[in-house]
């Protein structure tokens, strides 16, 4: 199972991901927790303590890492470099492994939203094709709003591209955004989750602005999430309720992969 999790940003897909990624865990399966966001925060969202994220990089600032893959240094001009570089060691090398869980942070190279084919981001996108297409694991991503870092050939391989909605306009806008942004990489499978859900009103609300995106479920907006926010701890050990309202997610997910 792959699986891209996006949205806006503080619309709750940090807190999605990591509670799928530890309901998965709960199963036996290795996972690997992909944080692809440039405001990284899904080391916070699984409760690690500071302590044991002192030597955790972002891939895409890791600057020796990319030259001795790419063959080039990032942010020097010009020059050649590999285009299929090594990436298949970064997981077990470059991640933090917590139970069956291994937690990757990728990072965003400064020129992405440009477009660049620069060393760092051709190691990213392959690193992600990697993950995705390649390996065995299931791998949740937690992703920014755009998708620069998915190419076609990843793209194809992720089985529930999720987009995470709360009650307002702007995130009902990503939302749409992104779903024509997927339909461009050939992404048949883009989903909703409404969260931060107070009423029936709110979810109607989000159901019928979102046009032809399927919703898989609803979070509700829970206090207890904020607490272990301001905390420092997971969410998912602080709130039943958020555990069970992901569950059914999941369970929601797997159906429509067992569907076609």
């Amino acid at each position: 199972m792959k699986i891209a999790v996006t949205g806006k940003g503080g619309v709750g897909k940090t807190t999605l991901s990591a509670t799928l990624a530890h309901l998965y865990a709960g199963e036996g399966k290795k996972v690997l927790a992909v944080d692809a966001d440039p405001d990284a925060n899904l080391a916070g969202a699984f409760g690690i303590p500071q302590e044991r994220l002192a030597g955790l990089r972002p891939i895409a600032e890791m600057t020796d890492l990319i030259e001795e893959r790419t063959g080039a240094r990032p942010g020097a001009p010009g020059g050649v470099y590999r285009i299929n570089p090594k990436v298949d060691d970064i997981p077990e090398g470059f991640g933090l492994r917590f139970g069956n869980i291994i937690l990757l942070v990728t990072g965003r190279s400064k020129e992405a939203a440009s477009g660049c084919y620069c060393p760092e981001n051709v190691l990213l996108r392959r690193l992600l094709k990697h993950l995705v297409v390649e390996r065995n694991e299931v791998v949740v991503i937690d992703m920014e709003a755009g998708i620069e870092h998915l190419t076609r050939g990843t793209a194809q391989g992720v089985n529930a591209f999720i987009v995470v909605v709360e009650p307002g306009q702007r995130s009902i806008q990503t939302a749409l955004t992104v779903k024509e942004l997927a339909k461009g990489l050939g992404i048949k499978k883009v989903f909703a989750v409404a969260n931060k859900i107070k009423s029936a009103d709110e979810l109607d609300f989000i159901k019928n602005a979102i046009r032809d995106i399927p919703i898989l479920g609803s979070i509700s907006y829970n206090p207890a999430i904020v607490e272990a926010d301001i905390k420092g701890a997971a969410p998912f050990e602080h709130s039943p309720v958020l555990v069970s309202e992901v569950a059914e997610i999941k369970k929601k997910i797997e159906q429509s992969f067992e569907n076609g």
